[in-house]
């Protein structure tokens, strides 16, 4: 007498969007927006692509989910950085020196996910990207106006443009040691204009 296995019983495993969103952000860092296509993601999470849309809209839906995830895991975090009772030059430079640390710290996939997504080509994803930069900016301008008014576009103007060349430095391979340098030499500049 043959006896059957008995099937396994209960649900499939649910799909899950927070993991699906850690998945998709590793394959925007690693490879950039633009070279991630829907097939590439769908093959990653798992799912088909009806699936895929009604979970996340779009490739860019996904994105922008993606960089509010890194923003709040990944990024500077300019909030804890840039305290009231912290010298302007010093706290900025802490947040150069911060991004350096961070931008580095991926050997796959190094740099800024944000940075990057900035320069993508997809109009939806971009806006994304870049309403988290400008937030950062807006962030580092109100810190330094508090007790440097004219110098505080000036400056934030120039902390994100050095963030900027920080992470496109790590992804083309500089070493931390390398960016920490370029850092140093940013210090003694935002010194200088503060000094101005």
């Amino acid at each position: 007498m043959a006896t059957q296995t008995p099937r396994g019983r209960g649900r499939p495993r649910r799909f899950d969007p927070e993991e699906a969103i850690a998945t998709a952000q590793k394959l925007f860092h690693a490879r950039g927006y633009d070279a991630v296509s829907v097939a590439d993601l769908t093959q990653a999470l798992g799912i088909n692509p009806p699936s895929f849309y009604a979970a996340f809209g779009s490739k860019a839906g996904l994105y922008a989910r993606i960089l509010g995830r890194y923003n709040s895991t990944d990024g500077v975090p300019l909030g804890e950085i840039l305290t009231p009772d912290r010298p302007v030059a010093e706290a900025l430079a802490a947040v150069l020196d911060e991004a350096a640390c961070r931008y580095a710290s991926k050997a796959d996939a190094p740099g800024c996910l944000v940075i990057e997504g900035a320069r993508c080509n997809d109009p939806d994803a971009r806006q994304a990207a870049r309403a988290l930069t400008t937030a950062g900016e807006e962030t580092i301008r109100q810190f330094v106006a508090a007790s440097h008014p004219d110098a505080a576009e000036r400056l934030s103007d120039y902390v994100v443009t050095v963030m900027i060349g920080l992470s496109t430095m790590a992804r083309q391979g500089h070493s931390l040691d390398r960016l920490r340098y370029t850092v140093a030499i940013a210090a003694q500049a935002i010194e200088h204009e503060l000094r101005a």
